[in-house]
């Protein structure tokens, strides 16, 4: 049952990508704030029809510690699901990811409409410098940074290497960090077509302040939070 469900949803997904990379399309003279508010009804349809469609719901602890200004997010990364929820959770804001998802058919060119900073991540010290100087602008735009310092998803359990491209993008932009942990994995998960019911958490930590300090600090802070968060989960 659950893959019947599963296929009910991707073609629900399916049909509403391809409508909104349309409106994305048709609203590119426009400012990117409003290419990301049609984004997030994107992300609100397509997370209420995976509720509907597959009982997959989601709830989120921590609103009140979301910083008014924009922020360097720092995220666990489990599944496709978080890329979506988190339109919901934070402000306008565009992505750190790798420049091949932007080939994607449809879903890539809605992506390389929203401003994203695309890094080739075999590039060393010229990716990093890119992640900073770009960010930087994207910050100063009014767009919120959401950046997935493991570099790729990761099972339930695991844990990757936390790298510390975010951390060095938040303290020269002068921004706060905020952690993000979540479960999703254990109901959309990395390998593997169906979808489980239930309902994922997603919880924001405390924002992390980067004044006077060195972004390998920042990073040890978020990667502990984020670590011991993900344990109770």
């Amino acid at each position: 049952m659950n893959v019947v469900r599963s296929l009910l949803f991707y073609l629900g997904f399916s049909l509403a990508t391809a409508i909104y990379v349309i409106i994305l399309a048709l609203l590119l003279p426009f400012p990117a704030r409003i290419r990301n508010s049609t984004l997030t009804g994107w992300s609100g349809f397509v997370l209420w029809w995976l509720g509907f469609s597959c009982g997959l719901y989601y709830r989120v602890e921590g609103q009140e510690n979301i910083p008014p200004g924009p922020a360097v997010v720092l995220v666990k990364h489990q599944s496709a699901w978080e890329t979506i929820a988190l339109q919901r959770v934070f402000p306008a804001q565009t992505w750190v990811l790798k420049r091949p998802l932007l080939w994607i058919p449809v879903f890539g060119w809605g992506l390389a409409m929203t401003r994203p900073v695309a890094i080739d991540r075999s590039a060393g010290k010229k990716a990093l410098r890119q992640v900073i100087e770009q960010g930087t602008k994207r910050l100063r735009a009014g767009l919120w940074m959401i950046i997935f310092p493991e570099g790729t998803r990761v099972a339930p359990g695991e844990k990757g290497r936390y790298a510390i491209g975010g951390s060095m993008l938040a303290k020269q932009a002068g921004v706060p960090v905020v952690p993000v942990a979540h479960d999703a994995g254990r109901y959309w998960p990395k390998q593997g077509f169906a979808k489980k019911p239930g309902t994922i958490t997603i919880a924001v930590g405390p924002p992390i302040d980067t004044r006077g300090r060195t972004a390998a600090e920042i990073n040890r802070e978020a990667e502990a939070w984020i670590e011991g968060r993900m344990a109770t989960l």
